[in-house]
């Protein structure tokens, strides 16, 4: 024992003493039961309290710095903003129809264009994310896609708004593929879960409030154009919070881990082996389509099936979308901390619960989703409160499967992974719903309608599948509210399909988590030995 502190002494004034290396208390862990806020019972050790500079490195203690306060503040503020402003246009959907004049199937094109340049170019930011620094790379996108969502209100034609949403896109690629590593990085266990709740948290927020600001802004300026100049003011302020307030620290920092980048295709096949991620994946992405098709089409859908009910002749396209917007914030509100708290709570009995949640409330909403498509236009208060508690179970995923990602993935290999999902998630999840949605609403109208020629030859002969609108024809408001009616109970059985991957993660999330773990400490253990051996001879 004296000679181990006379080595760690005598490292420590050659300034060569791994203070960065988060030494094993193996008694503490014991007593602490897997809650890192009971080491504090316990005198930490000197190097779990600060690195090399003095740093909090937040490993067993709870204290939390200012610093890294203020960067979660900046990430939750940024991702509330991202959401805005991706479901705006979904607020003023109905004006920017009209606009245009096109129907279901190209409304539903604008956030396809959008996701699908999101999914391409995040395996990109992926990997400049685990090589590069990500304090601009964060800052590049969010300032693109704020001046391509600015340069798009004052577009007069389909193409070129067709063609800046999906601008808006690539900018969002890169803040979404690399804030929770930056999480991941500055908090470890519980702590972790708790600021990927807090971050996460800012998606049903962000889209609630993307709804009303859009739809408020529009009505109140007299244009749905001034619906998008709102975001964009927001995205600079956010700018110069990431390029001279937000911390951008070292990779993997607070779980000791010194693990160097491996080659882009090593990090592909190492992912692809893992079957707590690639699962994990494939759920999400039913949580994906569900989300995209509900959060692009709710807002219409309810609002056709109110025009159909008695008492709701004066109801317009603004009243429903300021109150499904509240509705996505206040299910967020709860959804996201509980499952983020049960996930927590129970995490230390159930080492496989965190893809359990996921299952049960993918299981649990389908039905309540079902139920609220089908009281749509008979009763406007149950549609409500099944579209409210169907939001909260689906609602239960998004900080745990962020939270799942991050310890069964090495740091040195996370942004490539959250890259990896998002293209998977999107390209098989939401960025095809709201189009598939809209193309086979479109369809069904015409099989709705077998007697009307005109409507059907209209429909087969137009490249673009423009719909009844662009054609100038009017549709029955009943056939236009089933037609959506069943294009939307196809989310209902994906979230069957989504809780069944989940079930499957849960036989393999304990090994795989332990796998990350062992390759982070046999890091750890080596980089030890090699100072140690490096270490003069007193």
């Amino acid at each position: 024992m004296p000679a181990q502190i006379l080595d760690r002494h005598s490292l420590k004034i050659l300034n060569m003493e791994p203070t960065n290396i988060l030494s094993n208390n193996s008694h503490q862990e014991l007593m602490s039961g897997g809650d890192e806020c009971d080491s504090l019972k316990e005198v930490p050790s000197l190097t779990s309290i600060a690195d090399g500079a003095g740093n909090r490195t937040g490993r067993r203690g709870c204290s939390t710095s200012a610093a890294e306060w203020l960067t979660i503040i900046i990430l939750c503020f940024v991702n509330l903003i991202n959401y805005m402003d991706r479901f705006t246009i979904a607020g003023i959907l109905g004006d920017v129809r009209n606009e245009f004049k096109i129907g279901d199937d190209l409304g539903g094109l604008l956030q396809t264009a959008f996701v699908l340049s999101y999914m391409v170019f995040a395996p990109m930011f992926g990997y400049l994310g685990d090589r590069y620094s990500r304090r601009l790379i964060m800052a590049f996108g969010v300032l693109l896609w704020s001046l391509t969502t600015l340069l798009g209100s004052f577009m007069h034609t389909y193409g070129w708004f067709l063609t800046l949403r999906a601008l808006v896109g690539i900018g969002e690629a890169s803040y979404s593929t690399i804030a929770p590593t930056i999480i991941s990085d500055l908090f470890v266990r519980d702590m972790r879960s708790k600021m990927l709740a807090l971050f996460y948290f800012a998606i049903p927020v962000g889209s609630g409030l993307g709804y009303i600001v859009g739809s408020e802004t529009a009505h109140l300026a007299g244009s749905w154009r001034w619906g998008l100049r709102v975001t964009p003011v927001m995205g600079v302020v956010a700018v110069l919070l990431i390029v001279f307030v937000m911390q951008d620290p070292v990779r993997g920092k607070n779980e000791g881990s010194h693990l160097r980048p491996t080659s882009w295709s090593s990090d592909l096949r190492e992912l692809c082996k893992n079957k707590s991620f690639m699962l994990s994946t494939a759920g999400f992405t039913c949580v994906s389509f569900v989300a995209g098709a509900l959060a692009w089409w709710g807002p219409s859908f309810v609002y056709q099936g109110l025009r159909l009910q008695e008492g709701y002749d004066g109801i317009t396209q603004n009243d429903v979308t300021y109150k499904f917007g509240i509705i996505a914030m206040l299910s967020g509100l709860i959804g996201v901390p509980l499952g983020s708290l049960l996930a927590q709570r129970l995490r230390s009995r159930y080492p496989s619960i965190d893809p359990m949640i996921c299952a049960i409330g993918l299981l649990v909403s389908s039905p309540l989703l079902f139920g609220a498509s089908v009281s749509a236009s008979k009763n406007s208060n149950v549609c409500y409160a099944l579209i409210f508690f169907g939001e909260v179970f689906l609602n239960l995923n998004w900080s745990i499967v962020a939270d799942m990602l991050l310890y069964v993935v090495v740091p040195t290999r996370r942004s490539t992974a959250e890259a990896f999902q998002i293209l998977i998630s999107h390209a098989l999840g939401d960025a095809g719903s709201p189009y598939l949605v809209g193309v086979v609403s479109e369809a069904l109208k015409v099989a709705l309608a077998p007697s009307n020629a005109a409507y059907l030859a209209s429909f087969n002969s137009s490249l673009s599948l423009s719909s009844s609108m662009s054609s100038g024809r009017t549709v029955d408001p009943v056939v236009e509210f089933h037609s959506l009616q069943y294009s939307l109970f196809m989310t209902c059985v994906v979230e069957l399909i989504g809780g069944g991957f989940f079930l499957f993660t849960a036989n393999y999330i304990s090994w795989d988590r332990h796998q990350a773990e062992k390759a982070i400490a046999a890091d750890e253990t080596e980089l030890k030995v090699q100072l140690e051996n490096a270490s003069p001879q007193l």
